[in-house]
């Protein structure tokens, strides 16, 4: 065990540390200024970053991904749908309803949704969706003829919202389905897919185990659309306050106590379904239970100190962080932008989760490193787009609806594998370190050039463009591949043909060619 966890603290100090680094030499460069402060509390939440980071993936790989994958096998064994699609649904109501990101997504439009509701209604759209996740493997239908469908729902209602003039909400909306799928979510959701998979699928059907994510990160959209354009509130948003406290401590521990409630309800209710489960249908023995809990614990308190230092330091950093680069030349914006968001994507903990199981389920097919640099140049691309959107006031609908027409073009050409990933990844990309990093990074900057009346417009979306990115990034690495694959038959053919055909073969008697 400590030596697993030492390797874990190893990867999350290398994951973080360039993000700390980054923004050190910007500092060095007079790019930005901090006060000494402000320096030392970003030191500090950066150290209980990485340790949180370790800790929560290692606990995952121990509890979070053994869960998914013992529900997911065990029910679909029993071979009761019903009992599984009721079961399914239960869990992505309750573990999504206890999302700490989807908490930090309704306190910030408040003054547009009412908490309770969104919440709610975010919940029973995730567990909803899961079950028609279910249904496609069972019924073996194709991941992207739903998924076309259901976006193509999406782009009618967001015509339906333009037409009303609420156009500022559609930003939000496709953030709204990037939030939902976050660290506890993640984990979860993609061993339950492949424990199922596992069970319902062929052995060459590599693509069934995912989709899971996918279609948790549709339905949110979905839901704040239909809530959206059904809303008589003023489109009205509120600026956070996110100025650092005086006493990084004090309001750490404040926050620290805060994200014990909220993930341990999360936690709680994780278990608490699995155990009746369990004792139900599954009976695993007294030994995996006492696994599961202790890796649950640690998973647990990682979250804990990872969101409690993003939350309480980072935020308001990364606001701070904004205001400032929107002083800068536009042409610096754009490439730090890029850089941050290369850098952000590689330290958030559900991608190590992602690419440990591509890897996995595609039988080293796509490498874990192709899959990180992928997605690193595409969430860095994601946010440069996103500074460039707010620089230049460009509506969100220009970049999503190209980007996703291209997305489903490109999935006629290349395995349904890559397009399957490419799906998930979206959702996976979009974690905790984006939500409360680099939209505050956004909302600062927006804020400075356009005034805080266009944050709605133009602040938000971001998170949408990092769900975007890797569709289109892991599609295009999917193309490379076949492009690839096809060069070497051809290269291979080639040479045949250019072997010496002056060979002499016989056929059976003395016949020679």
């Amino acid at each position: 065990m400590k030596k697993e966890l030492l390797i874990e603290m190893r990867k999350s100090l290398i994951s973080v540390l360039p993000i700390y680094a980054l923004v050190m030499l910007l500092l060095i460069f007079r790019i930005i200024e901090f006060t000494g402060y402000e320096i030392l509390s970003f030191s500090l939440a950066t150290i209980i970053v990485i340790i949180g980071i370790g800790l929560f993936n290692y606990g995952s790989e121990h509890a979070m991904t053994p869960i998914g994958k013992n529900v997911g096998k065990g029910l679909t064994k029993q071979g009761k749908v019903i009992v599984l699609l009721l079961v399914v649904f239960m869990f992505g109501l309750l573990i999504t309803i206890a999302e700490p990101d989807l908490t930090v997504l309704a306190s910030q439009t408040k003054s547009i949704f009412n908490n309770v509701l969104l919440i709610a209604s975010v919940g029973l759209s995730v567990g909803f969706f899961l079950v028609v996740a279910i249904l496609k493997i069972i019924k073996k239908i194709n991941l992207i003829r739903i998924l076309s469908l259901l976006y193509m729902l999406a782009f009618s209602i967001v015509a339906l919202l333009a037409f009303q003039g609420k156009e500022s909400l559609v930003a939000l909306a496709f953030d709204s389905g990037g939030v939902t799928t976050g660290p506890m979510t993640v984990p979860f959701l993609m061993a339950l897919g492949a424990g199922v998979a596992n069970i319902l699928a062929q052995k060459s059907e590599k693509d069934a185990s995912f989709g899971f994510v996918a279609f948790s990160s549709i339905g949110p959209v979905l839901i704040v659309l239909i809530l959206a354009l059904f809303s008589r509130k003023e489109m009205v948003y509120e600026l956070n306050d996110y100025a650092i406290s005086d006493n990084f401590f004090l309001s750490y521990l404040k926050c620290f106590v805060e994200k014990l409630k909220d993930v341990g309800i999360s936690i709680g209710l994780l278990f608490l379904c699995f155990i009746v489960v369990d004792r139900i249908l599954l009976h695993s023995s007294k030994k995996q239970i006492v696994l599961l809990v202790k890796g649950l614990i640690i998973a647990y308190l990682g979250l804990v100190l990872f969101l409690s230092a993003v939350d309480n330091t980072y935020m308001s950093i990364g606001y701070k962080i904004g205001n400032l680069l929107s002083n800068t030349n536009t042409f610096v914006l754009i490439l730090i932008a890029f850089v941050i968001g290369a850098l952000t994507v590689l330290a958030e903990p559900a991608i190590k989760i992602l690419v440990l199981q591509v890897e996995e389920m595609t039988n080293g097919l796509i490498k874990k490193r192709s899959m990180l640099i992928t997605l690193a140049i595409g969430v860095g691309i994601a946010i440069s787009l996103a500074m460039i959107r707010i620089a230049f006031k460009i509506s969100i609908l220009y970049i999503i609806i190209p980007g996703y027409i291209l997305c489903f073009i490109l999935a006629f050409f290349v395995p349904k594998i890559y397009t399957a990933i490419a799906f998930d990844a979206g959702g996976v990309a979009s974690g905790p370190l984006t939500s409360s990093f680099i939209l505050p990074i956004a909302i600062g900057v927006c804020n400075n050039l356009n005034g805080s009346e266009s944050i709605l417009n133009y602040g938000f979306g971001v998170v949408a463009l990092v769900a975007l990115s890797p569709l289109l990034s892991i599609e295009i690495l999917g193309a490379l591949s076949v492009f690839k694959e096809k060069r070497r038959i051809k290269k291979a053919v080639k040479q045949v043909l250019l072997e010496d055909d002056k060979k002499i073969i016989r056929f059976g008697g003395n016949y020679e060619i």
